[in-house]
């Protein structure tokens, strides 16, 4: 029966009408192929009644929220010149390998996205899959993702103290001219329009004062470069467990900007500013077929009353949750999760849900969304342990590009603590501490040091029972550890991993020494490229 399994998906989903040539809907609008007058405001449109399946497709493949794609419901339609305060132009091209998008500009110097809300996955299949019904059920998909869910967040966003865009729902004429060269591509769709919160001038109000608005990649060369650049990793995780609460799944480094603010000690502190809530209240594994991916994928994890893997909830967001939540214990987690428990009541749930939705697809799918999230935010608090037992089971501790002492102490056999400082004149001063955090083995099994560039040195005491793995990177130049702690047992519990030259081991009885002729110990990650 299994080998015969595959021929058996392809009978059902060619019988339940699946692989289609034509897919798309030709035109948003209810009444297309009828013209539509010139100066109409509005226009009846559906965001894709191609999502529509009969009684077979949606046993194996779900319903998803086809009723909510393919309800009609009354959006205006966009008019750049009347859009915003003074009209907007083109300004470039965008979008990844699914989206349409186009920035936008305004007079005032403000930037503004415009993306399509439906998707088309076609690019991120291997070129041998971009036909028949392989590409069909990726592309039928799109349909678990709510269309008008990133609506709602910027109410529960504004609650939970988190920086937030607000997008608005448009249709675009088919005979559109006014987006220059990006007009063709978004004819007869539907659209979001929001803020594109990127540079010093793009910043929401509650981001005002900061310095600049950088993307990922660009913030974390710039955390790794040097020791005056820090992270504020509370009001990250604040944003993780909104990110949760949504049952937003792909919150990859991508989906983050960066905002700089000057402090007065002359160092900068990032905050996050969350973008893209394209799969917020993600509704998949409703289906025989899409409940065995979603076995088979764990980060396709469905927003139900009770939360479902909290693993597959935060695996896109693996790498930027390592370097941004390595410093704070599971009491902040507890209290932040507490916060938002009071912040998001009934009322603001129900106001965000009301006014996020389309009139329509809120009488079908409101009072659901509105359970679900209440009964969600009841669970928070067993969310948020889970998520940080997660976070600490290996933890990530990076130095920069400055030289750094890093002070590993085993006081005890639930208490090892790392310490982080600045290095200059040849030792620690009282006030450079850069980083501290008391790890407990029964939760965390191994703690990664990263020197990175730098003179750095690394101190390691204490005798105990019972201890995280500590792993030491030294990273390029001269690197220093001296080891005189001591853990019972068989097994060696620091391994120190550089190279043999001019690098230097003392002590050590504890110490497995990794150092080698190569520099693939050199290697570290900063940006998400894998370089």
């Amino acid at each position: 029966m299994t080998k015969r399994f595959p021929s058996v998906v392809l009978l059902l989903l060619t019988a339940s009408g699946c692989a289609r040539d034509s897919y798309f809907q030709p035109d948003a609008r209810v009444s297309y192929p009828a013209p539509m007058a010139a100066g109409t405001d509005s226009a009846v449109v559906t965001a894709g009644r191609h999502y529509l399946r009969g009684p077979i497709g949606r046993l194996f493949l779900g319903a998803h929220y086809r009723k909510a794609w393919a309800t009609p419901v009354t959006l205006p339609v966009l008019d750049p010149q009347k859009a915003v305060p003074g009209g907007l132009r083109f300004g470039k091209l965008g979008g990844g390998f699914q989206t349409t998008s186009v920035t936008l500009l305004a007079d005032d110097g403000l930037a503004y996205a415009l993306r399509t809300i439906d998707k088309d996955p076609y690019k991120t299949l291997p070129k041998v899959l971009r036909q028949g019904f392989v590409l069909t059920t990726v592309r039928d998909a799109t349909s678990a993702g709510m269309p008008y869910g990133a609506m709602v967040v910027p109410p529960l966003a504004q609650a939970a103290g988190i920086p937030h865009a607000n997008p608005r729902a448009f249709y675009v004429r088919s005979d559109e001219s006014g987006l220059d060269v990006a007009s063709e591509r978004f004819r007869g769709k539907v659209v979001l329009l929001e803020e594109k919160m990127e540079g010093k001038i793009n910043l929401p109000p509650s981001l005002r004062g900061a310095s600049e608005l950088e993307e990922s990649d660009e913030m974390l060369e710039e955390r790794y470069r040097s020791q005056d650049h820090r992270i504020d990793e509370a009001a990250f995780l604040r944003a993780r467990l909104l990110d949760l609460w949504l049952g937003d799944w792909d919150r990859h480094e991508g989906q983050w900007s960066w905002a700089a603010f000057s402090q007065e000690n002359g160092r900068t502190l990032w905050r996050p500013v969350p973008q893209d809530r394209d799969q917020v209240f993600f509704r998949f594994n409703d289906g025989l077929l899409t409940w065995l991916a979603s076995r088979i994928v764990p980060k396709f994890r469905s927003f139900k009353p009770t939360y479902e893997s909290v693993e597959g909830y935060t695996r896109n967001a693996h790498f930027i949750d390592q370097r941004t939540l390595s410093e704070l214990p599971r009491e902040r987690y507890v209290r932040t999760a507490h916060d938002l428990q009071k912040r998001l009541t009934d009322e603001i749930i129900h106001r965000a849900v009301v006014k996020g939705l389309p009139r329509e697809v809120y009488a079908l799918e409101g009072a659901r969304m509105e359970a679900t999230l209440r009964a969600r935010r009841e669970g928070l608090l067993h969310v948020a342990e889970r998520y940080y037992g997660l976070q600490a089971k290996e933890v990530l501790v990076a130095g920069t590009d400055d030289n750094e002492r890093f002070v590993i102490e085993r006081l005890s056999d639930t208490a090892t603590v790392v310490s982080v400082y600045r290095l200059g004149g040849g030792k620690a001063a009282p006030d450079s501490l850069l980083y501290r955090r008391q790890f407990n083995p029964a939760e965390t099994h191994r703690v990664v040091l990263h020197g990175l560039r730098g003179k750095d040195e690394f101190t390691v005491s204490g005798s105990v029972s019972h201890s995280p793995f500590i792993d030491i990177y030294g990273g390029p130049e001269e690197d220093t550890v001296q080891d005189t702690s001591h853990v019972s047992g068989l097994r060696k519990k620091t391994r120190f991993f550089d190279t043999k030259r001019n690098n230097v081991l003392e002590g050590g009885k504890e110490t497995k020494d990794h150092r080698s002729h190569g520099v693939a110990s050199h290697a570290f990650d900063r940006d998400g490229s894998g370089r």
